[in-house]
């Protein structure tokens, strides 16, 4: 931990208070009072608490069905699922890697033909393993995945194509009775107390990650060493988790609800889970931690004084540009705190420290951390679309009043502009949307946050639209160079993608956040340029 200045008095004081009510005791003998009266969504979702001893006895089996995946010779392991299923594993795979001769880690979280294509482009379908991840088993985008790449295993030739494919699901969903009859190699049936974005630490987070060579006793036993850090007979002032939490919720209720993270470049990928757990978390009843994560590093004057800081800080990485950043924005008075990392396995420990911290910041905003209540806003004006275009052939494409400029030209003290991709992200476009957010953050002195679609409404869509009344949203959709149909339905990815784009921008409007759309007709990077240039 690291001194805060003059806000050490307040998370203190914090402290002292969550003491006194008891708070982390109860947390561990699972009192729903903490949160809400009605134990509804609480006392069947704190399975995150222990399960790791749980995995734990499960290290010896993954490890050895991570031997028999590598010497059945699949060369690739793809992940099919979204948000919670999907976010953790993104973060292993990027910090840690495959190990040799392990097979290599593709996530697909995205709809968006493109970002289809370039996976079926990369694999051999014959030699890749498929892991089918969703805790409901009932997921629309896995599911429409899992049939096409179904498809290519079938029509590349492998005598059982279901020894191609694994499920990681929660017991007795559809998935299960799915995967029995469609002779899937295995599955996984993770412990149903558990939320999708709490599940880092279960199969949905370690199956991945044993089959590409992690050393996942490693990752629990860190994260064991943080859980034991965090029990009722650790004083709060000392628990990390408690304190991390107590600095998240004493700072927001501050007004500093702009939670800006930044890591060392090594784990900069944690930023998409973190971002995940706080924006579903929090955001909600008018209230919530707004997370801000990737966003680049700029001059002082431009932070307004809604911003609190944690820098996450790996030991032996390439840290001169964050560390001269710390201490500047420290000096400005702006609260700053810093992580330290030894080695990229502390990723376990911090997965604890984040969920213990974000149900404490929960207790003190009066938030109930483990539901996202407007989620299915989004999800139902999807299907209506889609019913729509089973009906007519045609998406009700809506109107945009305003443009980017003049949506910006709202922006003011509290204010932050959610940037939403519905594009095939590459790291040009990466570079792009760097400098774009750059670019607003100089000229409107606002926080910036982008999500790629889909991924995001299973992460920040929630805080969009349930959250503050405080965000800009700017949509961004592009034209399919080329589709790509799903089997047994009647409409192809690029539909789905598209009409998960429109059924959101109906969402936000109706909730009366301020969102425009733009739609370029080739998804290339000089539309985008084009669109940065606007904002000069």
């Amino acid at each position: 931990m690291t001194d805060i200045g003059e806000h050490n008095a307040g998370v203190a004081t914090k402290l002292a208070r969550l003491s006194q009510q008891d708070l982390v005791g109860r947390i561990w003998r699972k009192d729903h009072t903490v949160w809400k009266p009605d134990p509804a969504e609480i006392t069947n979702r704190l399975g995150w608490l222990t399960v790791t001893d749980l995995m734990r006895g499960q290290i010896s089996s993954l490890e050895a069905f991570a031997r028999e995946v590598k010497e059945a010779g699949f060369h690739h392991v793809v992940l099919l699922g979204m948000g919670g299923s999907s976010l953790g594993a993104e973060v292993l795979r990027q910090a840690l890697g495959s190990a040799r001769e392990y097979p290599e880690l593709i996530v697909l979280d995205s709809t968006v033909p493109a970002a289809v294509q370039s996976v079926a482009d990369t694999i051999n379908p014959a030699h890749t393993l498929f892991l089918v991840s969703s805790k409901s088993g009932t997921t629309t985008e896995p599911l429409a995945l899992y049939r096409y790449f179904r498809g290519l295993v079938e029509a590349a030739g492998p005598e059982n194509a279901g020894q191609n494919f694994v499920a990681i699901t929660d017991p007795n969903t559809p998935l299960t009775e799915q995967a029995k009859e469609e002779g899937f190699r295995h599955t996984f049936l993770n412990p149903p107390d558990i939320g999708g974005r709490f599940s880092v630490l279960s199969y949905f987070g370690l199956v991945p990650a044993a089959l590409i060579g992690i050393d996942i006793k490693e990752l629990i036993n860190q994260a064991d060493n943080l859980r034991e850090k965090c029990t009722p007979d650790v004083p709060a002032p000392e628990n990390p988790g408690a304190w991390l939490g107590a600095y998240l919720g004493t700072l927001a209720s501050q007004g500093r609800d702009k939670l800006t993270l930044v890591t060392s470049p090594a784990i900069n990928s944690f930023g998409l889970w973190v971002e995940q757990l706080i924006a579903e978390s929090t955001g909600k009843e008018g209230k919530g931690i707004i997370p801000v994560t990737g966003e680049p590093l700029t001059a002082m004057e431009h932070y307004d004084n809604d911003r609190m800081f944690v820098f996450l800080r790996l030991e032996g990485d390439d840290n001169a540009a964050m560390d001269t950043a710390s201490g500047q924005i420290r000096a400005s008075g702006i609260p700053v705190l810093t992580l330290e990392l030894r080695d990229s396995y502390g990723l376990g420990a911090e997965f604890f420290r984040w969920e213990f911290a974000t149900v404490i910041a929960g207790a003190m905003l009066g938030i109930h951390p483990f539901n996202q209540p407007d989620v299915q806003r989004a999800k139902d004006a999807t299907a209506h679309l889609l019913q729509e275009y089973t009906t007519s052939g045609r998406l009700t494409r809506p109107d945009s009043p305003v443009s980017p400029a003049e949506l910006l030209a709202q922006a003011g003290r509290g204010k932050y502009l959610a940037i939403m991709a519905y594009l095939l992200q590459t790291p040009q476009v990466d570079t792009l949307m760097a400098e774009l957010r750059r670019r607003v953050l100089e000229r409107y002195n606002i926080a910036t946050s982008l999500g790629y679609g889909p991924r995001f409404l299973h992460s920040t869509g929630q805080l969009h639209k349930g959250g503050p009344d405080s965000v800009l949203c700017l949509q961004i959709t592009a034209s399919h160079e080329r589709d790509l149909a799903i089997p047994g339905k009647p409409y192809t990815f690029g539909v789905v993608a598209d009409a998960q784009a429109l059924g959101d921008l109906e969402a936000l409007r109706s909730s009366g956040r301020k969102a425009t759309r733009v739609h370029f007709s080739r998804g290339d990077d000089t539309a985008l340029a084009e669109l940065i240039d606007e904002l000069r």
